[in-house]
């Protein structure tokens, strides 16, 4: 059974292992979610489960996402997330989903935004080269560059690397593992760091390259 779950990422702390070695680890509140939708090919071309987290009062869920929750026979819910499973028969509408579908050393794909970082340069935003900061040189030791020939092909190519906007972007971190899992708390401890900044949300799956 392919698993998936929606949490919220709590913050990073350590764990030791049985031979005292120091574990990195990022605390994600995962769960409880339910299965809001489930859409298939005749209806909607592809097949995948639609989970919901997070109670929501219904003054701020909207006229017809309020419909959508009701038609489900579920309280309204902040975030709702596809996951894209192959048998998607193995989940009914309204079931609970909780930490524990996932266990210790299981490998996972964990999705979230990235922080962002506002305007940036192009050593900050593509780890360009710096120049070498000698006599000569000027104040342009943190600069773009050359953007291209001036005769041909005379414009900036597409694809150059700029300055602009940097993180606040779709990030996926591949094969993590799960370090430890609480059922009770709904919190799993993933080895590593994940994207995005302490309570954002984060969808965890099973790793495509386990």
């Amino acid at each position: 059974m392919q698993k998936g779950i929606i949490g919220k990422k709590v913050g990073m702390t350590q764990f030791f292992d049985e031979a005292g070695k120091m574990v990195p680890v990022t605390v994600v509140e995962a769960g409880p979610c339910v299965v809001v939708q489930k859409k298939t090919v005749e209806s909607d071309g592809y097949e995948a489960v639609q989970l919901g987290f997070g109670d929501v009062s219904t003054k701020r869920v909207s006229k017809p996402r309020k419909g959508h929750f009701d038609k489900a026979d579920v309280g309204p819910k902040k975030t709702l997330r596809e996951f894209k499973f192959e048998k998607i028969d193995e989940f009914s509408i309204g079931d609970i989903l909780k930490a524990d579908v996932f266990a210790e050393g299981d490998r996972i794909d964990v999705t979230g935004t990235s922080k962002g970082k506002g305007y940036a340069g192009t050593i900050k935003r593509w780890n360009g080269h710096v120049m070498r900061k000698t006599h000569g040189t000027g104040p342009i030791a943190r600069h773009a560059g050359s953007m291209g020939a001036c005769s041909t092909p005379s414009r900036v190519m597409k694809g150059k690397k700029l300055p602009g906007h940097l993180g606040a972007e779709r990030v996926t971190v591949q094969n993590l593992t799960v370090v430890k899992v609480d059922p009770e708390n709904n919190l799993i401890a993933i080895k590593g760091a994940l994207p995005g900044a302490k309570g954002s949300v984060v969808c965890i799956r099973d790793s495509v390259k386990a």
